[in-house]
């Protein structure tokens, strides 16, 4: 067995076991292995090892390496752009990956839109909310949003402009949370992110969003506790430097 191979049974087997605690089915999370510093190889050794979800950061790095490694496997991956997206960067973007996690304004989705129609195509998304405040942070700024009325309407009224596009699907909501000691300080910008889907869904109840990305190396497990369908984990599969 690999590094790698290692690598996602133990990752595997932890997310199986912080669903346990939770009371969740495993099969209700998705890992989503983050190879933007993964060579071609070690993406095919977790292919090998039954990994099919994909994460890249940079449109323009991902393109080369996702057609590369098609060619390499007859295996049908699913390719998730978890990175930001600058605009002149969504002519590329679009119809290009199974999920874009990283749409963070009314005008990146106009012209992702624009640009599937253009290619006949539909774009599956994640709308990408700033909960914790951090300036470093991208995404809707929704910090403090469970207290703050206008913020909180606003945002429903551009995900209803959003939702009206007609070349996007709108499948839930993604967030970054801070850098934190330990794992469990992460839990109320996770559960902020849950309780504004839920929100959401009360306002706009045509739209189902089913999944929360959120968690990554040194947080999924806080992450899934608190409702986490799609984690985002680099570093415990592919180490440091890929």
């Amino acid at each position: 067995m690999s590094d790698i191979q290692r690598a996602l049974a133990q990752v595997r087997a932890r997310i199986a076991e912080a669903c346990l605690r939770v009371n969740r089915d495993p099969s209700e999370v998705t890992l989503v292995a983050i190879s933007k510093t993964a060579s071609p190889a070690a993406i095919l050794e977790a292919v090998a090892a039954g990994q099919r979800d994909f994460g890249e950061n940079r449109v323009e790095e991902a393109l080369p390496k996702i057609a590369h490694i098609s060619q390499a496997t007859d295996h049908a991956l699913c390719w998730h752009l978890v990175g930001h997206v600058q605009s002149r960067k969504a002519r590329d973007a679009a119809g290009a990956f199974a999920l874009i996690h990283s749409v963070d304004s009314v005008r990146l989705a106009e012209k992702l839109s624009a640009r599937c129609a253009a290619k006949g195509q539909t774009q599956a998304i994640l709308l990408e909310c700033n909960v914790s405040g951090e300036a470093t942070k991208q995404g809707f700024p929704l910090h403090g949003w469970e207290g703050d009325r206008d913020r909180f309407a606003q945002f429903v009224q551009q995900v209803a402009q959003i939702a009206a596009l007609p070349h996007l699907r709108i499948l839930g909501l993604m967030t970054m949370a801070p850098i934190v000691a330990h794992p469990d300080q992460a839990r109320p910008v996770f559960a902020s992110l849950r309780a504004l889907r839920d929100a959401l869904r009360a306002q706009l109840p045509d739209l189902p969003l089913p999944h929360l990305s959120m968690g990554m190396t040194d947080d999924f497990e806080a992450a899934i506790a608190e409702g986490a369908t799609m984690v985002r984990i680099g570093r415990a599969i592919f180490g440091p430097h890929g």
